[in-house]
């Protein structure tokens, strides 16, 4: 302490002393920094001489005198030694004379009447009992071998510790009037029974694993199946019944009139002792009989699966106070000794192998949720867990009148049983032969030489399913009783801990979809034909536009429903694809008709000044019209081809937000929730692809709608509208639109300019603009005192004859033949084919062509709402008047809902293929970007072969 006090003191220390002082109060001081390094044992580390002190957690050597006990927590003395002294930490030990043994208790030795045993201590035969000790507790001097009166009235032998006489078992009274079994009697298990009756006498001990082929010989069989048929058949020893029907489970129910094995055993029985009467007036259920079978008459499945509904009905709501929303499933438990132990209702993963928290556990069990779960586990965890199997008879609750709470048997379907070798379970329902009891692991039937050896085979319970299914019509969320599919893997143990096995536990809900399959093929043959009707409509529409006269056809919130199961949803997914077949068959079409059409730009811009007489007498030249209006337009027209009504990349991100930042995407789960945001701690039921297509459709549609109603209603009127700008700016440039999409149907944008030209300076262009902002000119239609500049026109074939002959003419001029002549010959036949195309076409349209003339008309309303016309243009060409701008037909902003509904197809068959919303997600946008690259890129090189525009001035 003197160190530390020098420590403190800071006026002693200076300087390198300083160093000193702290170095010696170091050592003053506690230690703080000490390491706590404690080497690992384990008990399984102590060898034999070595028990396991849990107070130190080590090993410790015994003494010489002694050996670890048989916990191995602590030293005993070895055989012929007796105790000397013993308490909570220690034992003293001192071996006996050769010639005595020592005593049961241990601290004495005494002389034996007979041998000894390997323990050192005396021993009787099988009908005497060791007496050591007088009444009062003193020593003999030398041990006695006593009988027990086996004879009337007492009735008594030795107990299983060979010290005390107590009274024989009653089988052995009835049978004999004695305690010894003599013949034709059996001695089996402890109890003594006529073995008169043949089907005892021939007992098979024998267990079949038929996944493996394997025949083997149980040691739990050969102790106790003779026993337990006997006392059961003979006294209707209802635990030893029990134990029958479970050696009868653990052999999979299955029976084979060759052999009285369990199950033959077990069913001899119950057909004998109809006498006992019925249980609940259940006529499978004999009284003190366990009830395993639901008889094995064919048919006899069906109607227990679909004959009486459930009496309780079911909601998916969690506040509906008249309806459950739970599947109250509880348990029957028995040990396999035949014992009953406890009743236990089956959450917290009764059932369930798979490891997990309660609450994933428990969602099995919520109505309306398809419940699945998968895990592997090893062997040497389920021999660890299961040293023995347990035995559930399942029942359903559900309450009575007069608050009486009432259960209900759940069946069984065991998919391994066998009836005369045949897996019958595994075929139609009319051969099920429907069960009650199972178990989850048999680690005990298969261990042929000893209880306490490792088995050969293991039976697990590897899938057990859980079928709910709703009664049609019912409209309530009435069900039939579940159905609980087991099936069971045979495992042959060879390396336990290296040995995995998968296992699944799942609920699902069904319903007869027949007629929803119905209803859906009335809905779409309706449709359909509507479809048809339509499609003829707009095919007669089509003829009439391309000029021909014939078709000439060329080749060929009660709970009323439950999800269909993944295996039903085929006509589903077959019905969607088939609609993104079409609909992609439809957008192709449109895509390729978009980029074959045919336009052409009409520039009516006229020479300023007229040419002058030259002194030689000729003419001057008049000063010619720029081409740069005509190149203008064009571009313009090249940048609106793939404009869209809404954003292709916000539609895609916007959806995806939805589905996986908000959780949209849990409404697509396989359960009666509509939380968007669930619990990490939450089971997740798989998905329902119908669901997702449902979801995924109308988000996106919904999301499309929105943009499409904005587009429209706000950005359209505040910001900008490029369909009518464009229409504006052909009036500007005194430029107008002639565009064919079939061969005598088109649409017509009348751009000629109400000033006269366009090709003017800034000045006068502004003038212009005042001029008609204050109505001092005449309106921009085409017909005298109208505004409508757009048109849809149906033209003669006269005039398509000339329009293509022109058009052919510079074809020609542009072909192979081209290269025979020189730049400046083609491009003067070209500007000539341009010109000759301008002067035919301005001319049609000032009616300068008596025989190709056209006059202008409205359509009518059922012409507007078919999207047809019914007039042909025979002699004259027909111009109908349109103010929708129906011109964007012939770009992608007049296809708007072609697009969005493909687009829509398209992600939501990925999503089908994939279960993968990003993915999705990215082909759908890499699609839309493709698809408009080439719209963009074919459309261009069309605009320049049909506006007869040198394609380097489309940028």
């Amino acid at each position: 302490m003197d160190a530390g006090k020098s420590l403190l003191s800071g006026s002693r220390c200076g300087g390198l002393r300083l160093l000193h002082c702290l170095y010696v109060a170091a050592a003053w001081l506690p230690c703080s920094g000490l390491g706590y390094s404690i080497p690992l044992q384990l008990p399984q580390d102590c060898t034999a001489q070595q028990y396991y002190h849990s107070g130190n957690l080590s090993c410790v050597h015994c003494p010489d005198t002694q050996r670890p006990g048989r916990d191995g927590s602590a030293c005993e003395c070895l055989p012929g030694y007796k105790l000397l002294s013993k308490n909570e930490n220690s034992v003293h030990c001192q071996k006996c004379p050769d010639n005595l043994g020592v005593t049961a208790d241990g601290w004495n030795c005494i002389k034996c009447p007979g041998g000894l045993t390997s323990s050192g201590n005396c021993q009787c035969s099988s009908k005497k009992i060791l007496v050591e000790r007088v009444v009062n507790g003193t020593l003999l001097h030398e041990a006695e071998c006593v009988d027990c009166d086996g004879s009337e009235p007492s009735f008594t032998w030795p107990d299983a510790s060979g010290f005390w006489c107590e009274r024989c078992h009653e089988t052995f009274i009835n049978k004999t009037n004695s305690c010894n079994c003599n013949q034709p009697n059996i001695l089996a298990g402890g109890i003594c029974f006529n073995g008169a009756d043949h089907i005892l006498s021939r007992v098979v001990s024998t267990i079949r694993f038929g996944q493996l082929g394997v025949l083997l010989r149980s040691e739990w069989l050969s102790v106790h199946l003779q026993a337990s048929a006997a006392a059961c058949l003979q006294d209707s020893n209802q635990t030893a019944c029990q134990a029958l029907g479970n050696m009868c489970v653990m052999s999979m129910h299955s029976t084979s009139p060759q052999n009285a094995d369990a199950c033959a055993l077990f069913r001899y029985i119950f057909t004998s002792t109809a006498a006992l009467g019925v249980v609940h007036s259940i006529s499978f259920w004999r009284t003190n009989i366990p009830w395993l079978y639901y008889d094995d008459q064919p048919g006899i499945a069906a109607r227990v699966l679909t004959s009486s509904p459930f009496p309780e009905n079911f909601s998916f709501k969690i506040n509906d106070q008249s309806r459950n929303t739970n599947i109250k499933l509880i348990a029957a438990q028995y040990d396999v000794r035949g014992k009953f132990v406890v009743w236990r209702s089956v959450n917290g993963g009764l059932l369930q192998l798979c490891p997990d928290i309660d609450r994933r556990l428990d969602a099995a069990f919520l109505f309306g949720t398809t419940y699945e779960q998968n895990c592997e586990i090893s062997i040497s965890k389920l021999l660890r867990d299961h040293p023995e199997p347990v035995f559930f008879d399942v029942y359903l609750t559900y309450g009575g009148t007069e608050g009486q709470e009432n259960i209900w048997p759940v069946p069984v379907l065991n998919r391994n049983l066998q009836h005369n070798d045949q897996y019958i379970n595994l075929g139609n329902i009319n051969n099920w032969i429907l069960t009650r009891r199972i178990f989850l692991v048999d680690s005990l039937s298969g261990r042929e030489n000893a209880l306490t050896s490792l088995p050969r085979v293991i039976r697990i319970a590897s899938k057990i399913t859980i079928s709910i299914s709703l009664v049609p019509e019912a409209q309530r969320g009435t069900i039939y009783p579940p159905l609980m599919i087991v099936e069971y893997t045979d495992v042959q143990v060879q390396n336990p801990d290296n040995q995995i096995i998968q296992i699944s536990f799942s609920v699902q809900y069904e319903m007869n979809q027949s007629d929803s399959l119905i209803q859906a093929d009335v809905a779409l043959g309706v449709l359909g034909g509507l479809a048809v009707l339509w499609s003829l409509l707009k095919t007669a529409a089509w003829k009439r536009r391309i000029g021909s006269q014939v078709i000439d056809l060329q080749g060929q919130q009660h709970v009323s429903v439950f999800l269909p199961l993944p295996d039903d949803e085929k006509n589903f997914i077959t019905h969607v694809s088939c609609a993104f077949t079409l609909k992609g068959l439809q957008f192709l079409h449109t895509l390729l008709s978009q980029m074959s059409i045919h336009i052409f730009f009409i520039d009516w811009e006229r020479p300023k000044n007229k040419p002058l007489k030259t002194e030689g007498g000729g003419k001057s030249s008049a000063s010619p019209v720029s081409i740069w209006r005509t190149y203008f337009i064009a571009n313009e027209w090249n940048e609106i081809q793939t404009v869209r009504k809404i954003n292709p990349l916000f539609q895609v991100l916007a959806v995806l937000f939805c589905l996986e930042i908000v959780g949209f995407e849990n409404l697509a789960l396989r359960d009666s929730s509509s939380s968007l945001s669930r619990d990490v701690q939450d089971y997740k039921a798989p998905w329902s692809r119908i669901l997702r297509y449902g979801v995924t459709t109308a988000l996106w549609l919904s999301i499309g709608g929105l943009q499409l109603v904005f587009h429209s209603g706000i950005y359209e009127r505040f910001v900008e509208d490029k369909i009518r700008q464009f229409v504006d700016l052909c009036s500007m440039s005194n430029i107008s639109v002639f565009i064919l999409s079939h061969r005598c149907y088109g649409y017509y944008i009348h751009g000629r300019s109400v000033h006269g030209h366009s090709d003017t300076n800034m000045e006068e262009m502004n003038m212009n603009l005042k001029r008609e902002a204050e109505n001092m000119c005449s309106q921009r239609g085409l017909q005298p005192n109208t505004d409508i500049q757009t048109f849809q026109i149906s033209i003669s074939s006269r005039t398509r004859g000339q329009f293509d002959r022109i058009h052919d003419n510079f074809i020609k001029n542009h072909g192979p033949s081209r290269f025979l002549h020189s730049f400046a010959t083609v491009s003067e036949q070209s500007t000539k084919a341009y010109n000759t195309m301008n002067k035919f076409l301005s001319s049609f349209i000032d009616h300068a062509f008596k025989d190709m003339d056209y006059f202008v008309k409205d359509k009518l309303l059922l012409e507007r709402i078919l999207s047809m016309e019914f007039m042909e243009p025979m002699d004259r060409s027909i111009f109908y008047s349109d103010e929708t701008h129906s011109f964007s037909d012939v770009l992608f902003y007049g296809h708007e809902s072609t697009l969005l509904i493909f687009d829509t197809l398209v992600f939501c068959v990925v999503d089908i293929m994939s279960q993968n919303f990003v993915l999705a997600a990215i082909i759908t946008y890499l699609q839309q970007e493709c698809f408009r690259r080439i719209r963009a890129a074919v459309g261009q090189k069309n605009l320049a072969s049909k506006t007869l525009i040198d394609e380097r001035f489309l940028i």
